[in-house]
C-alpha cells in the first residue's frame, strides 16, 4: 500500500467525487469530501518525508514504463506543492460547511462538494505527474470544476465571471496544448525527463521555440500574471467566499508550479534564460503587476475586489523571484508561493466571516465592526500584516528574501519598487483597519445592533491558518530551507 501512495493521492478524491453525487445529502457529501481530502493530505506528508529522506519518487502508473506509460515524478518542489494544495483545501473545506449555507442552496451542496473534490484532483494531478500531456488533462479537470464552483455564487454576476474565466481559461489551455503538441513533434516523447534530454539535441529547434512561446503565454493566462489577469478579479469577487479562499491559496500557485517545471526542468535554465531571454518578458510583467495592481487595490471599496487585485500584485512578486533566475531568486519566489497562500486564504476567510454576518464586504460600512466581531477583525489585521510584510510574519520572510536576491543581481530598482508596492499595501489594508477600529458608527440599525461573531466552525480554520503563518514567520528557516532545496533541484534539472 505504501508504494501506491502517489496514485492514491489522486484516486481517493477522484473516486469520492461521484460518490458525493450518489449521496445527494449535504452533510454526508461534506463528510466524505473531508475524509478524502484528509487522506490526500496525509499521503502528501508521507511523500514529502520520503523525498527528503530517501530521494525522488518515480512512480509508473499501472507498471508501464515511459514513454508507453505515464510516470509520476515527485521531488521536493512538487511534494511541497502537494502539501500546500491538500492542506489549504482541507482547512478551507472545514470552513466551507457553514460558509456556503447562505450562498449555495442546500439541495446543491452535494454538487458543490463533488466539484470541490474534482478541482482538488486536478490540482494535485498537475503537481504529481511527470507527463507533459497529463499536465493538460489534469489542468482541464481542475478548470472545469473551478468554473462550476465559481458559478455557485449567489450574485448573478458570478455567471458572467464564470463565462469570462471559461473563455480565457480555454484560450490558456489551448495554448498549453499547442505547445505540448509542438514539443512532441520536435522530440517524439511526452515524458518530462525524456523531453529535457531530447530538447537540446532536437533537429526542430523552431518547433521547440514555438512550443516555449505557446506554453509561456498559456501558463501566464492560467496563473493570472499581469497583464493576462482579466479573469481573476471578478472570479474572486463573485464566487462563494470559501471557493475564493480555496482558489487564492492553490489554483494560481499550481499554475506557477507548471511554469517552474517547464522552464527549469524541461527547457532548462540555459534555454529559458539564455537566447530566449525569458526574464526580459516575465520580469517587466511581474514588476508592472505588483506596482500597478497594488495601486488599483488602493481604490477598491469591496474587500473581495481589493484582495483580488492584491493577489495579482502578489503573483508579481513570485514571478519576479523566478525571473531573477538565481538560486536566491527562485528560493524567494517559491517561499512566497507558500506564504501568500497562507495569508491570502486567511484574509478571504476573514472576509467570509464578515459577509456571513453582514451580507456584504463593502468597506465604508464597517463602522465599529471590531466591537461586534473582534475575533474576525483581529484575524484580518494579523493576516493583513502578513500581506504587507511586517517582521515576524510570513510576508516579511519572502519579501526580504526577494529584495536580497534583487540586490544580489544588482537590480536595486526592483528592490525599491517592492518596497513601494508594500507601502501601497499598508494603505489599502490600513484603510480597512481604520474603519474597523476607529470610525464611529454613524447610525445604529437593528441589524447591526444584533451582530455577533461568525460560527466557531468558520473561526477555528481561519485561526489555524493564521497560527501556521505566524509559526513560519517566526521560524522562517523552515520554509526557506525547503524552498532552497527545491531551487537547487530546479537549477540542476531532472
Amino acid at each position: 500500500m505504501h508504494a501506491q501512495i502517489p496514485a492514491l493521492m489522486i484516486i481517493v478524491p477522484f473516486t469520492a467525487a461521484p460518490i458525493c453525487v450518489l449521496f445527494r445529502h449535504a452533510f454526508a457529501s461534506w463528510f466524505l469530501a473531508f475524509i478524502a481530502n484528509l487522506a490526500s493530505f496525509v499521503a502528501a506528508l508521507q511523500v514529502l518525508e520520503h523525498v527528503r529522506t530517501v530521494g525522488v519518487i518515480r512512480y509508473k502508473v499501472g507498471g508501464w514504463v515511459a514513454p508507453a506509460g505515464i510516470e509520476y515524478y515527485i521531488d521536493t518542489l512538487n511534494a511541497s506543492v502537494l502539501i500546500l494544495v491538500s492542506g489549504i483545501s482541507l482547512v478551507v473545506l472545514t470552513y466551507a460547511y457553514k460558509s456556503i449555507v447562505k450562498s449555495v442552496p442546500q439541495s446543491k451542496h452535494y454538487l458543490f462538494y463533488a466539484a470541490w473534490l474534482m478541482c482538488l484532483t486536478g490540482l494535485m494531478g498537475i503537481a504529481v505527474t511527470g507527463d507533459a500531456f497529463n499536465v493538460f488533462v489534469f489542468l482541464e479537470v481542475s478548470s472545469l470544476a473551478t468554473y462550476m464552483l465559481i458559478s455557485f455564487g449567489s450574485d448573478k454576476r458570478a455567471l458572467t465571471a464564470t463565462f469570462r474565466y471559461l473563455i480565457m481559461g480555454s484560450v490558456g489551455a489551448s495554448f498549453i496544448l499547442i505547445g505540448i503538441g509542438f514539443l512532441y513533434a520536435a522530440t517524439g516523447t511526452l515524458n518530462m525527463i525524456e523531453l529535457a534530454e531530447r530538447i537540446p539535441d532536437s533537429e526542430s529547434q523552431r518547433a521547440v521555440l514555438v512550443a516555449f512561446s505557446f506554453i509561456c503565454i498559456g501558463v501566464m493566462i492560467k496563473a493570472a500574471i499581469f497583464p493576462l489577469h482579466a479573469w481573476l478579479p471578478n472570479a474572486y469577487t463573485y464566487a462563494p467566499i470559501a471557493v475564493t479562499a480555496f482558489l487564492a491559496g492553490t489554483a494560481t500557485k499550481v499554475s506557477l508550479y507548471v511554469l517552474l517545471r517547464f522552464f527549469f526542468s524541461i527547457f532548462g535554465y540555459e534555454y529559458s534564460f539564455g537566447p530566449v531571454l525569458l526574464y526580459s518578458i516575465l520580469l517587466p510583467a511581474a514588476v508592472a503587476g505588483f506596482t500597478l495592481m497594488s495601486l488599483v487595490a488602493v481604490f477598491q471599496t469591496d474587500l473581495r475586489r481589493m484582495l483580488a487585485f492584491s493577489s495579482v500584485a502578489q503573483l508579481g512578486y513570485m514571478v519576479a523571484g523566478i525571473s531573477l533566475a538565481t538560486q536566491a531568486g527562485l528560493t524567494a519566489g517559491i517561499v512566497h508561493i507558500v506564504n501568500h497562500a497562507l495569508v491570502k486564504s486567511a484574509l478571504f476567510m476573514a472576509v467570509g466571516c464578515i459577509i456571513y454576518q453582514i451580507g456584504h464586504a463593502h468597506r465604508p460600512s464597517f463602522d465599529d465592526l471590531f466591537k461586534r466581531m473582534p475575533f474576525t477583525c483581529i484575524a484580518f489585521i494579523i493576516a493583513g500584516l502578513g500581506l504587507i510584510g511586517v517582521p515576524l510574519t510570513v510576508g516579511f520572510i519572502s519579501k526580504f528574501a526577494l529584495i536580497e536576491a534583487s540586490m544580489d543581481r544588482g537590480w536595486w530598482m526592483i528592490a525599491v519598487l517592492i518596497l513601494v508596492s508594500s507601502l501601497m499595501a499598508v494603505i489599502y489594508v490600513g484603510r480597512v483597519v481604520e474603519v474597523m477600529l476607529f470610525r464611529q458608527s454613524r447610525q445604529s440599525t437593528p441589524e447591526s445592533s444584533g451582530l455577533s461573531e461568525a460560527p466557531l466552525s468558520m473561526l477555528l480554520p481561519m485561526y489555524l491558518l493564521i497560527a501556521i503563518g505566524l509559526y513560519f514567520g517566526i521560524n522562517g528557516n523552515a520554509t526557506l530551507s525547503l524552498a532552497g532545496d527545491a531551487a537547487k533541484q530546479l537549477l540542476g534539472g531532472f
